[in-house]
């Protein structure tokens, strides 16, 4: 059985220290907080705020007249022009009381009308560039990718070049949604620079359309595999927590316990293997927050190995004696960054309907420091001596 994880009244203490006081709320006076933009954030290089699509809900008030939704949205919303509207309402992105319609639906009074579309293109020169792509799978919508640790997925904060988008507009220098200066052309969602594994790509306007909406909507199906420290007390467990930026350090996000701030966020955990002082765990998105799966194992007590963000670079569990304080620093120079890999990734195709289902094996740095976990268990008397 499931069970939501408990948090231990040390790490309750610490994580109230980081919750933050003030939660920023858009201006726009339609803004209704369950419908604020969404991403697949675990997976984020930047903030929820420098999203890859937004999310509007609109209520029509009580003395609407009747008019074409496009014209009603590009009204009400900033930045929001009608081919903008008509794109989203193509790609069947705009619901009308839950109900997919088209641009020239006449909006009535009481209308509650929802909209998920692309950002407006920023200027931004991206230069195209032959980096190596490994890749799992492409027709002439999407593209999946097996995104390696190290590799930035768009340029922005310091990174213009060497990015994932660099090497895209390279590979499809001929297609029109990557001919431009759109810095995130194609992204329906991120992973971490220092993550490894799947992310699919779009290829056409109306795929990024359709695949952005089933992110919004939660229809994805997303598996990842991370080491963690410690030893997890429950063979699995969910961990429920509002995340968001933390207040004493913008570069980092927390979890706030009493839902003040910060946006709800849950994560499923399952433990694959027990290695003594570390659990390999394979963790379920229900949402997708910026660092969520790091975020919520550090709330509990069990930062990713390795992650120099939420303090899992240190030796957080084991003993004081020398070979083991050496056998930690191999295992962080095998693997030099947080171990947490993108294995599993689903989604239905944007223009078959089919069901689609890509894995990945976890790459060589993780599995060697698995190896040496293992190999530490199997000599683990010799080694705490």
């Amino acid at each position: 059985m499931t069970e939501t994880a408990h948090i231990s009244p040390e790490n309750q203490e610490q994580n109230k220290r980081d919750e933050q006081t003030n939660h920023n709320i858009p201006h726009n006076r339609n803004y209704d907080p369950d419908a604020d933009e969404e991403l697949d954030d675990e997976e984020s290089e930047d903030s929820d705020e420098n999203g890859l699509y937004e999310h509007h809900k609109v209520v029509a008030d009580p003395g609407q007249k009747p008019l074409r939704v496009d014209k009603f949205l590009a009204n009400r919303l900033d930045n929001a022009s009608r081919s903008r509207v008509q794109a989203a309402a193509e790609a069947g992105n705009i619901l009308v009381n839950g109900q997919p319609v088209k641009s020239n639906y006449k909006v009535k009074p009481g209308d509650v009308v929802v909209v998920v579309m692309d950002y407006p293109r920023r200027e931004l020169k991206i230069i195209a560039e032959n980096i190596p792509l490994n890749i799992v799978y492409e027709d002439d919508q999407l593209i999946v990718i097996n995104k390696p640790a190290g590799l930035v997925v768009h340029p922005g904060h310091g990174n213009y070049t060497g990015t994932l988008v660099n090497a895209l507009a390279y590979h499809f220098k001929d297609l029109p949604l990557f001919n431009s200066n759109d810095p995130r052309p194609g992204l329906v969602h991120r992973i971490d620079k220092n993550t490894s594994g799947l992310l699919v790509v779009a290829k056409t306007e109306l795929a990024k359309n359709k695949l952005a909406l089933q992110f919004f909507e939660k229809t994805t199906k997303r598996r990842y595999v991370a080491l963690v420290w410690g030893d997890l007390d429950n063979d699995e467990g969910t961990i429920i927590g509002h995340i968001g930026r933390s207040p004493k350090n913008r570069q980092v996000f927390t979890v706030f316990p009493d839902g003040g701030s910060g946006k709800h966020a849950v994560t499923h955990y399952k433990v694959i293997e027990r290695l003594g002082y570390v659990n390999l765990v394979e963790c379920h998105l229900e949402t997708g927050r910026t660092h969520q799966i790091r975020v919520h194992m550090k709330y509990i007590g069990h930062p990713l190995f390795n992650d120099d963000v939420y303090g899992g670079d240190q030796i957080l569990r084991g003993t004081t004696f020398s070979k083991y304080k050496q056998f930690v620093a191999n295992c962080f120079e095998i693997l030099p960054r947080q171990a947490l890999h993108a294995q599993m990734l689903g989604f239905e195709h944007p223009t078959t309907g089919e069901q689609m289902v890509f894995e990945s094996e976890l790459p060589e740095d993780m599995k060697a420091a698995l190896e040496k976990w293992r190999g530490y268990l199997a000599n683990r008397s010799s080694l705490e001596q």
